[in-house]
């Protein structure tokens, strides 16, 4: 006896005695399979692709550099490209390229400047790097789609190449100069330190003897374009004067304000009695005569001097950067004078710091020259300085000035290292010209005397008066009407 057992509809099997599931739990089951079941098809179909590039450390100008793009796939490899990204993302220029299909790499730069090498299929090497190298770089792979073999999959990473440059150039030189030396006054002196070429920018720091200086940061500017957001220097530190030297000072003084020389600004020759005052020859006398004298400062500090420290940065268009840096202070001649001032300047690339120094001192023992040596009337004169007895920082001012009256043209003192004499009279004879080489720490005198000679050429073209009065005494009385009636009627 079999026995039958009757199932309802909602049960998990129907009418005709097949198992099902409910309508509602067919549709949770059957879609999560058919999604799976699809991932696997289109994963055995497409493959995988992972790009990453390892970073780069910063590099110097002139290093070479290797760019390797790492990728993972279990595709059939298509082309592996680099880029070079500018202008912020907008602009990407293929640099290098690697076919798989023909096996072959090729430049997309011009021949002259190619500096790209293919080390293996995915790395790139840039030899000598510059500073406009500097930026990202994105590497694109491409595999083939398994599924269709006519499109490609592409995945790609990046890097950024940080290109630095030590300072190629750096330089110290004095701010306003040439400037004459104040006597009475004491006066700021500003030293600027320029480095060149340094990217990142360098930084810059002064010192005095050897010893770093402790200075006062009055302003900072670091994207100042020219000179334009420079503030100048305050006032420094006020200082007294001695004003019994000044008072002594002044009583030396001559009516144009110049120290008294009287053994040079009146040149005599002294005679002992009996004997006869000749002018000078080239037997007796040095021709050109130098005297030189010194001034020196009226004034005192009476406490130490300040340092006021300030620097720009000026972008430049390569993408390195100019630093200027300035440091002021109160001069003082009597104790700046044969101080060593050093500019260092530190920066990433460089394993020790760069250095350039200068010795402030005043002029010292100027080197005439006058050419022609020996001057006949007519002559054009140069005198110029040659140079000084010792190294002269910062560049000394020339002033020129005739000792006893003006100058040929007519003026009173003339700038200038060379003085210049267009066709000197015979008047200029004897006359002595001062000439006054002066800077901030200190001021020095050189006079030199100048020696005018006839001159036998212009001698020959001027004749004598008398010729004609004896020439008509030759001719004797009866030719005497005649000539001067020829002479009235030229008249």
């Amino acid at each position: 006896m079999v026995r039958i057992t009757r199932t309802r509809p909602v049960e998990h099997v129907n009418a005709n005695g097949v198992w099902d599931l409910p309508q509602h739990k067919g549709k949770m089951t059957i879609f999560p399979l058919c999604l799976l079941l699809c991932a696997g098809l289109l994963d055995s179909a497409v493959g995988y692709l992972t790009v990453t590039i390892e970073p780069l450390p910063p590099m110097v100008a002139g290093e070479a550099v290797t760019l390797k793009c790492n990728f993972k796939t279990d595709g059939r490899l298509r082309e592996i490209v680099w880029y070079r990204v500018t202008d912020g993302g907008s602009i990407k220029q293929k640099i290098f390229t690697y076919d798989a299909m023909f096996n072959t790499n090729y430049s997309h730069m011009e021949d002259y400047r190619r500096r790209e090498d293919l080390v293996y299929q995915s790395t790139v090497r840039l030899s000598e790097v510059k500073i406009s190298d500097n930026g990202p770089y994105e590497c694109h792979v491409g595999i083939y789609d398994r599924a269709t073999r006519e499109k490609v999959i592409l995945a790609s990473g990046n890097v950024f190449l940080t290109v630095m440059s030590p300072p190629n150039n750096i330089s110290v030189m004095a701010e306003d100069t040439p400037a004459p030396f104040s006597r009475y006054q004491a006066q700021n002196f500003t030293l600027v330190c320029t480095a060149k070429g340094g990217k990142p920018a360098p930084s810059v720091y002064f010192k005095r003897d050897g010893e770093l200086i402790e200075v006062i940061s009055y302003t900072t500017n670091d994207q100042a374009a020219g000179s334009a957001g420079f503030r100048r220097a305050r006032p420094l530190v006020s200082r007294d004067h001695d004003e019994t030297k000044l008072q002594r000072s002044l009583s030396l003084l001559d009516p144009d304000g110049r120290s008294a020389r009287l053994y040079t600004d009146s040149p005599r020759r002294v005679h002992a009695q009996g004997q006869q005052a000749h002018e000078p020859s080239p037997a007796t006398e040095v021709i050109p005569e130098t005297v030189v004298s010194r001034e020196f400062p009226r004034w005192v500090h009476s406490t130490d001097p300040l340092y006021y420290f300030s620097y720009t940065h000026l972008p430049q268009s390569d993408g390195s950067v100019v630093v200027q840096a300035r440091l002021t202070w109160t001069l003082n001649p009597q104790l700046d004078n044969d101080a060593l001032f050093s500019c260092e300047v530190k920066h990433p690339a460089l394993s020790m710091p760069m250095q350039t120094e200068v010795t402030l001192a005043a002029p010292k023992g100027p080197k005439l020259l006058m050419t022609p040596t020996r001057a006949k009337v007519g002559d054009t004169v140069r005198i110029v300085v040659q140079g000084f007895q010792n190294e002269v920082f910062p560049e000394p001012l020339f002033t020129w000035t005739r000792v006893g009256g003006r100058l040929l043209d007519g003026s009173t003192e003339r700038e200038g290292k060379e003085l210049i004499l267009e066709r000197v009279p015979a008047e200029l004879n004897g006359s002595m010209y001062r000439c006054t080489a002066q800077n901030p720490l200190g001021s020095t005198d050189t006079h030199t005397r100048l020696i005018v000679f006839e001159n036998p050429d212009m001698m020959k073209n001027t004749q004598n008066p008398n010729n004609g009065v004896s020439c008509v005494r030759t001719l004797g009385p009866p030719w005497v009407v005649l000539v001067l009636t020829v002479a009235v009627l030229v008249t």
